[in-house]
């Protein structure tokens, strides 16, 4: 009778688990013990779902952990996640009742023994080179004295400025054309891409002889994070595709880009970009100098050629005494002489004036040149940008106009209707 009663208090005392109430006993020990967690392995099984989910197992040589990095953590990854990576990831284990399973939930992952993005751009250089992206082969010549470049940077940043300095010291009366962008942040990669490829759509609309003839893109020096946005194969692709040939200035002389390397010209500074493009005008000046103190030497050089046969032939005619033929020789030199003195300065006269003219051309794309004829620029006050119809402003509004000698602030009180 008492074993009886034994194996009743038994029978009375054991739990028997339903599948789903152990699952979830190992749920929430799973995912309470292990809700921070960093765990290093080797990517297999990768695989990439439509709807942004990465998919992969962690393995070394004796486990394999499932791992999964949904769309919104995705997106932030720097580098190509593929199979033989060794990675460090962190997350919390997660637990799936249905399938009996469990897996890693990835928050933040990287590449182990190298930071996130050097190896976004190792993977990235490697498959722009193997497209043909940086070879020399594809890259054009920067066009002679341009009469008008076109530059994106920041508007801000110090690099504007030391273009435009540079400029206006070297060859003040080039056409400059500023299309502004952003050139750090998440955005600045798109804004960059689509200021190039908008000044190329720009440039296919105006005459031949009115076309932007180089583009200079770039930014100052700044940290490799600062200068990500001319690492990123949207920018590298819109440089490659420019009809526009492209000067990369990005950061200082120890910073080199993917911008550098597809650019067709690369440019230590910002500064050195403009000294690039844009010879200074005395060396034009000096070089036209020495070709015309080439020519005059040239000409001195037939006069005294022509002069010592003269002189020969008289000796010899002095000896032979034909007096009338001497004269009739010598008269025929003389006139000679003249005729190439005369053509040589009517070359030089002719080269001067080529020169001249090509100067006061220069000189009359100036922007200064035409506010000085009594047009102005109006500028909205809060952002900069040009007004060129009356409906982008609002009463009330700062507005700021640039004359040719100053600037006034006016506030709108009446927009009137076009007419």
């Amino acid at each position: 009778m008492e074993q009886l009663n034994c194996n009743s208090l038994k029978e009375k005392t054991r739990h028997v688990y339903t599948v789903s109430e152990i699952t979830q006993e190992i749920k929430i020990i799973l995912e309470s013990g292990f809700a921070q967690v960093w765990v290093e392995g080797e990517v297999s099984n990768y695989r990439e779902h439509p709807s942004g989910h990465l998919y992969f197992s962690l393995k070394d040589k004796t486990a394999v952990l499932s791992a999964a990095i949904f769309n919104y953590r995705s997106k932030g990854i720097k580098f190509k996640i593929e199979n033989g990576l060794k990675v460090v990831c962190f997350g919390r284990i997660d637990v799936y009742p249905p399938h009996g399973g469990y897996k890693m939930v990835v928050e933040k992952i990287e590449p182990q023994g190298i930071g996130s993005l050097q190896l976004a751009l190792e993977q990235l250089k490697q498959k722009l080179e193997k497209e043909g992206l940086f070879a020399i082969e594809n890259k054009r010549p920067l066009p002679y004295l341009p009469s008008k470049i076109g530059i994106i940077t920041s508007l801000s940043g110090a690099a504007i400025k030391d273009i435009l300095k540079v400029l206006d010291r070297r060859f003040a009366d080039i056409h400059v054309i500023i299309h502004p962008a952003q050139v750090q942040g998440e955005t600045a990669k798109f804004e960059i891409a689509q200021a190039i490829n908008q000044v190329n759509r720009f440039n296919e609309t105006l005459p031949a002889k009115q076309r932007i003839e180089a583009l200079i893109v770039g930014r100052g020096g700044g940290s490799a994070e600062d200068l990500w946005a001319f690492n990123e194969e949207i920018v590298a692709r819109a440089i490659y595709h420019s009809k526009i040939p492209v000067i990369s200035a990005v950061g200082h002389e120890r910073d080199v880009t993917i911008a550098d390397l597809v650019a067709d010209k690369r440019a230590a500074t910002p500064s050195q970009a403009a000294e690039l493009i844009v010879p200074e005008k005395e060396e034009i000046r000096q070089e036209i100098n020495d070709y015309i103190n080439r020519l005059y030497s040239a000409i001195s050089h037939i006069l005294q050629l022509w002069q010592s046969r003269l002189e020969a032939n008289e000796k010899k005619l002095s000896l032979l005494n034909p007096l009338s033929l001497l004269i009739q020789h010598k008269a025929r030199i003389l006139d000679l002489a003249r005729q190439i003195y005369i053509r040589a300065e009517h070359f030089l006269k002719l080269k001067e004036a080529r020169f001249k003219a090509a100067a006061e051309k220069l000189s009359s794309l100036s922007p200064l040149n035409i506010l000085s004829r009594g047009y102005s620029i109006t500028f909205r006050a809060e952002d900069g940008a040009i007004i060129k119809e009356a409906k982008e402003l609002r009463t009330d509004q700062i507005i700021r106009t640039k004359l040719y000698k100053g600037e006034i602030l006016s506030r709108v009180t009446e927009l009137a209707k076009n007419g």
